[in-house]
């Protein structure tokens, strides 16, 4: 970890030049016993100039599958319930906050799997993560979020349970070390305060059956805008970690399901559909049999795993009528009975001000005859193509207390793959892609607003192993999201985010990791365009050193 704390300065010396980080001019011929910190391209959470003050969240570690449990104490509470909030916190950072921000600092040493976390506060999700896979020697790594969207919850105390489910025994000794906090920045002078939902609620009586979370959800009478956020998942260790390579019954392939590799995430309300989504194809940091792809630089979002968001406005003429209504959330194409999806689900409700109650109705609710195809090829290389797609258009309006407002979301989803494989499945290739493209547009006084976010993901690796038993895995991947705001049909706003992560990397398998030989080449470049602002951020890494950390713009 040492080591890994040098090129660290390194690197920031080099930033500031903008230049490679000098202790890296000569990595290691091979992977070593110690390596570069894990570290991520994109950019920390901007904040304002303004006071702040920190509150620890948690400070554990896990060993077993035993969740953290505690206790929030939001800033400026003394700890005494009955007492008035006068401590050096609250007049530091106020109660209204402009920005609130996330931090999760990590550390774990000897040998240990990726492992799959989360927090909850209150109930609400606030963070989904996964971790490094360590070096004999020790790894830290840190993981920032903006989390001003929960300032609702955040205002009071609340249960705090966290887990990142952990096995140790005497092969995998890591035991996983973190330290949680949140920093509040106050609203203050021209700093406003966040425009963050005024509730964020949960299912209640949520259970996870099959592939499908449910519960009742009761929302405000006066709701005018309803957003869901699903934490979806594939995990668990099983095929549905991989789900991107699975295969119907009828071919021959190592993991199969019913009807192929085509995902969808969908919403309902009260058995209709309301929301559909594309997940992300995260891989993990042991993921496509090669850990040291991963090593330093992780696959995008394998850190910070963000909820699907679904905008369910259309719906709220019918929830507000006070009474509690089912809403499921499910993966299609998992076969009836399989778990291994998690979608835990948030839902965010902004209220109208100037009314109690809230009418409307539901006016749209439109589906697309849903795509999902797969044609296998039989040969010495075998070969499945798949294509899957669905489209979906909601609209509803409201009588709200600043007039009529109809909103309309329309969304559609795309995905093709090819996979390519052997009979004892020593050569395993995918390339593949997944649109999901979604439309919202708001009508009321003046000029309609339309958002338009067109979202691509794309994956492109192949795992080989030879005559040798040396196994080697490539990789590139993109995370990609173009969006842009309308009044009018005049663009006011817009943004382009460009997340691309390649890898190389090799080992002998089934040897003493001294026999392992592993090489490994990783980059990042992350880039976020919008109006005055440019991010542009490349990482590079040779067997586990930082060789390349530059900004762009």
């Amino acid at each position: 970890m040492r080591r890994a704390l040098l090129a660290l300065c390194a690197a920031v010396v080099g930033l500031v030049l903008g230049m490679v980080p000098a202790g890296a001019a000569t990595p290691p011929t091979e992977f070593g016993n110690d390596w570069h910190d894990p570290i991520t391209a994109g950019p920390p959470v901007s904040v304002p100039d303004t006071p702040s003050c920190s509150v620890t969240v948690a400070d554990t570690a896990f060993r077993d599958y035993t969740p953290y449990k505690g206790t929030y104490i939001p800033p400026g509470d003394t700890g005494d319930p009955g007492s008035p909030k006068t401590t050096e916190n609250a007049e530091k950072c106020g109660h209204r906050w402009s920005k609130v921000v996330l931090r999760l600092e990590g550390s774990v040493a000897g040998r240990q799997f990726d492992r799959l976390g989360y927090l909850h506060i209150g109930g609400v999700e606030v963070l989904r993560t996964s971790t490094p896979e360590p070096s004999p020697q020790g790894i830290a790594w840190h993981v920032e979020k903006d989390v001003t969207r929960y300032a609702s919850v955040l205002r009071a105390r609340q249960p705090v349970e966290m887990l990142i489910g952990n096995t140790v025994d005497g092969t995998y000794t890591g035991v996983i070390k973190v330290k949680v906090t949140l920093t509040f920045y106050a609203a203050q002078g021209r700093v406003k305060a966040a425009a963050a939902p005024d509730k964020v609620l949960t299912l209640q009586g949520a259970h996870t059956q099959d592939a499908v979370y449910q519960g009742q959800l009761t929302t405000p009478r006066n709701s005018e805008r309803i957003v869901a956020e699903v934490y979806a998942t594939g995990s668990g260790g099983g095929c549905e970690e991989f789900w991107y390579l699975t295969v119907p019954d009828a071919a021959p392939y190592s993991c199969r399901t019913k009807d192929g590799p085509y995902r969808e995430v969908q919403v309902r309300i009260d058995g209709r559909l309301a929301g559909i989504a594309a997940p992300f194809p995260t891989v993990w940091t042991g993921g496509w049999s090669n850990p040291f792809l991963w090593y330093v630089i992780p696959g995008p979002r394998a850190f910070d795993v963000r909820p699907l968001e679904y905008d369910l406005t259309p719906f709220a003429g019918v929830l507000n009528d006070g009474r509690p209504h089912q809403v499921a959330v499910s993966v299609t194409g998992l076969p009836a009975g399989q778990s291994g999806w998690s979608t835990p689900t948030n839902i965010l409700v902004w209220q109208d001000a100037g009314a109690a109650r809230v009418t409307g109705a539901l006016v749209t609710n439109q589906a697309g005859d849903p795509v999902d195809k797969t044609a296998y090829e039989p040969g010495a290389e075998r070969r499945l193509t798949a294509e899957g797609g669905h489209a979906l258009t909601v609209a509803g309006y409201l009588d709200t207390s600043h007039g009529r407002v109809t909103t309309t979301v329309t969304r559609r989803l795309a995905a093709n793959s090819t996979h390519r494989w052997n009979a004892d499945e020593t050569t395993d290739a995918l390339r593949a892609r997944w649109h999901d493209a979604e439309t919202v547009t708001v009508g009321g006084r003046g000029p309609a607003t339309t958002t338009r976010t067109q979202r691509t993901y794309t994956m492109d690796g192949a795992t080989t192993v030879d005559a040798g038993n040396r196994l080697r895995t490539t990789m590139t991947m993109g995370d990609r999201a173009d969006l842009a705001t309308l009044r009018g049909g005049r663009r006011t706003d817009w943004s382009l985010l460009d997340d691309t992560y390649t890898g190389d990397a090799a080992y002998n398998q089934n040897v003493p990791r001294d026999q392992r030989h592993a090489t490994g080449v990783s980059r990042e470049r992350y880039r976020l365009h919008g109006p005055g602002s440019c991010y542009d951020r490349t990482l590079a890494t040779v067997q586990g050193e930082l060789t390349e950390d530059r900004y762009g713009c």
